[in-house]
């Protein structure tokens, strides 16, 4: 489903990725709504009271920050997740989304603080491929923009094109929408975060993605490594 460009490899040694796809998904929402917003304010509570006291200085120590920081800074970027840790942990702001299987991907990256990305795996076209970017990549992204990807970031694309990149996030051709039965998740593991993290960020996405849809089965889940 998903195969690593070797060069990816050269670029970034020890990038790992995750991913996990699962069918029987068009009913979350129906009624897995309450057990997951249950389960979502316990998440808020939980990290309130264990990051309670902390700095926004301290909080950017918390692996695997300092791993995505390294990445993000060579392009002047700041890693998203720990802008949302901070809104929820430190600010007691709710985390929000746009649905139930987005919420359960927000609120596992949340947790385990990893990078995901979700796609309706309907809506993608052939094998996946992870690639360091050349800079002449362009793709549509969620919020309807067309970007073009910066030099050697990585990302994700089918036969149609990008579908993710780290720096600019996941596509809109392949959003994740009401309907969407097959969902496919996908983790950034860059440099400096372990395979073991990456899986168990995977088992904990499809402990709340059953939450979400109870019906939804596993259709594959695997840790990929590079060396």
């Amino acid at each position: 489903m998903i195969t690593v460009d070797p060069k990816c490899s050269e670029l970034y040694p020890g990038l790992c990725i995750g991913f996990l796809a699962l069918n029987g998904t068009s009913s979350a929402g129906e009624n897995g709504d309450r057990a997951l917003d249950l389960r979502r304010a316990e998440l808020e509570a939980e990290l309130r009271r264990r990051l309670s006291g902390i700095d926004k200085a301290t909080l950017a120590t918390l692996p695997p920050f300092p791993a995505y920081s390294a990445y993000y800074k060579r392009f002047k970027k700041t890693y998203h997740v720990l802008l949302q840790l901070e809104s929820v942990a430190l600010k007691g702001r709710s985390l929000a989304s746009p649905g139930a299987l987005v919420q359960a991907m927000f609120m596992a990256e949340l947790e385990n603080r990893l990078l995901t990305a979700g796609h309706d795996l309907d809506s993608i076209a052939g094998p996946i491929v992870v690639r360091a970017a050349t800079g002449r990549e362009e793709f549509i992204t969620l919020d309807g923009h067309e970007r073009r990807l910066k030099p050697l970031d990585l990302h994700m694309a089918d036969d149609h094109g990008v579908i993710s990149s780290i720096i600019y996030g996941p596509d809109s051709r392949t959003r994740i929408h009401p309907g969407t039965g097959r969902v496919l998740y996908t983790v950034y593991g860059v440099p400096g975060i372990e395979p073991a993290e990456v899986d168990l960020h995977l088992q904990r996405l499809e402990e709340y993605a059953t939450l979400a849809a109870p019906n939804a089965a596993v259709e594959e889940r695997r840790v990929l490594t590079t060396s």
